[in-house]
């Protein structure tokens, strides 16, 4: 039996694409059939979160861990199976996913920005159009979509 004594981040490092949480000797033990072991950094020693999908990268990354000298290799895999090492994960990485959203947020309110410029501008260049050609139709029906859309704002 496989159980979470602690899981502490040594420190959690983040870039853009990646959420790094590093762990180091004291940090993280587990209870293996009711003995204490304690994680050694000898192979893996971070648990690598994409920031996009929220999944964890290097699953396949086996973890040491010792008692005595006992020594057991888990692999990331087989810790996510267990629901008290993914509640852990969520605590760790939660404040860095509120910060993941409002850089989405922001950057979807300047996406909404430039896509009403451009907008703006087409509807402009299509007024200029139907006026170079007499369009009086067209001209007439992009005005009023003009007027429709921009009413509260500067004139042309």
């Amino acid at each position: 039996m496989l159980n979470i004594k602690m899981l502490k981040p040594y420190y959690v490092k983040e870039d853009n694409r990646f959420i790094r949480i590093v762990l180091a000797y004291q940090y993280f033990s587990l209870f293996i059939d009711d003995e204490l072991y304690q994680f050694i950094p000898m192979e893996s020693r971070e648990i690598i979160i994409d920031r996009k999908s929220k999944r964890v990268h290097n699953v396949f990354d086996i973890f040491v861990f010792q008692r005595g000298k006992r020594i057991v290799y888990i692999s990331v895999a087989d810790l996510l199976k267990l629901p008290e090492f993914l509640t852990h994960l969520h605590s760790i990485t939660s404040p860095y996913e509120a910060e993941i959203i409002e850089e989405v947020k922001e950057s979807e309110d300047q996406i909404d920005s430039i896509v009403s410029y451009l907008e703006k501008q087409n509807l402009r260049r299509l007024i200029d159009k139907a006026i170079d050609c007499s369009d009086k139709k067209t001209f007439v029906e992009l005005t009023q979509t003009w007027n429709d859309m921009y009413s509260q704002e500067n004139p042309l």
